[in-house]
């Protein structure tokens, strides 16, 4: 029988990674664990920037900013996906599903353009160094984050609404551990041409721009480095933004990476398994990259760690 339109729409199924009731346990603790130390991670690289009044610079308020997201963006798909597992259930409500699909557009713009903030951060740092507390002053700090939340909440409140316009079929089966507006999209009974252009069109913008800021700014350090007489002002002037390029090149060759196995592949589990990579595994890593090369970070968390420890 064909799926009809569903005009009252209450579940979606999450499929998930695996249907194997014997990987259902080792899925369970492998990413509770992943989301422990995730929360963890990044509530101590909050905690260590705001205790340490060295660490009240540009970069490490953007660097709060971006831990803060991690959270939040973990937060947004890896519990549900625990309650499901731990219920043997694979179901989501219509409303929870649609709220996944807005929060995890919009903290994913907000990494997206924290990430070229920082980059623009590094660029000043190193190309105009003796300008750099007046160019990056508090209110521009400011303005960067607040105008980032605005555009990414109000891109991600855009594609929420026009999937509410559209029915949906009975057969509503997701081949993932959370709603992705792809996977969405393509249980849709009625026409999804505009959502479709839409999603192509302001993807293009809001990930094309920054990504463009991105390498703009990091073709502009590069060439100032080069310019350095000295080996040893090179390479401090290199650590200075080694971190965050290790977390853009984390951030952007994960996407990519699920852009590339969707479009090489038609096996559901297989592009499931790669949004892993993007969704979960940066917010992971962020910490553990910036607490591992960044001497001032790893200084402010041991003062940390100590002061609790006295406690």
């Amino acid at each position: 029988m064909e799926a009809e339109n569903q005009t009252g729409v209450s579940d979606f199924l999450l499929l998930g990674l695996s249907d194997d009731p014997e990987l259902q346990p080792i899925l369970f603790g492998l990413f509770l664990s992943v989301y422990l130390v995730t929360v963890l991670g990044n509530l101590l690289i909050i905690l260590a920037v705001t205790s340490d009044a060295h660490l009240h610079t540009p970069m490490y308020f953007f660097l709060s900013n971006l831990s803060f997201i991690d959270i939040c963006f973990s937060s947004t798909t890896v519990p549900k996906m625990l309650v499901n597992i731990r219920r043997q259930s694979k179901s989501i409500s219509y409303t929870g599903c649609l709220s996944q699909v807005c929060f995890v557009l919009a903290f994913a713009g907000l990494e997206n353009f924290l990430l070229a903030a920082m980059a623009y951060d590094r660029y000043v740092a190193i190309c105009h160094p003796l300008r750099y507390t007046h160019i990056m002053n508090p209110r521009l700090c400011g303005l960067l984050v607040l105008s980032s939340l605005i555009i990414s909440v109000g891109d991600a409140l855009l594609h929420s609404l026009m999937v509410l316009q559209l029915s949906f079929c009975t057969d509503l089966e997701i081949s993932h551990f959370f709603c992705e507006l792809a996977q969405v999209l393509k249980l849709a009974c009625s026409d999804t041409f505009i959502n479709n252009i839409l999603v192509y069109a302001v993807t293009s913008v809001l990930g094309g721009v920054p990504l463009l800021g991105i390498i703009f700014s990091y073709a502009q350090i590069v060439s100032s480095i080069l310019r350095m007489p000295s080996p040893g002002g090179k390479y401090k002037a290199f650590s200075t933004c080694g971190s965050h390029l290790s977390v853009v090149l984390l951030f952007y060759g994960t996407a990519f990476g699920v852009y590339i196995s969707s479009v090489v592949t038609d096996a559901s589990t297989k592009t499931a398994a790669a949004s892993v990579m993007y969704t979960v595994v940066p917010p992971m890593m962020n910490p553990f990259i910036y607490s591992l090369r960044n001497r001032d970070m790893k200084g402010a968390l041991r003062k940390l760690i100590g002061r609790t420890s006295f406690w």
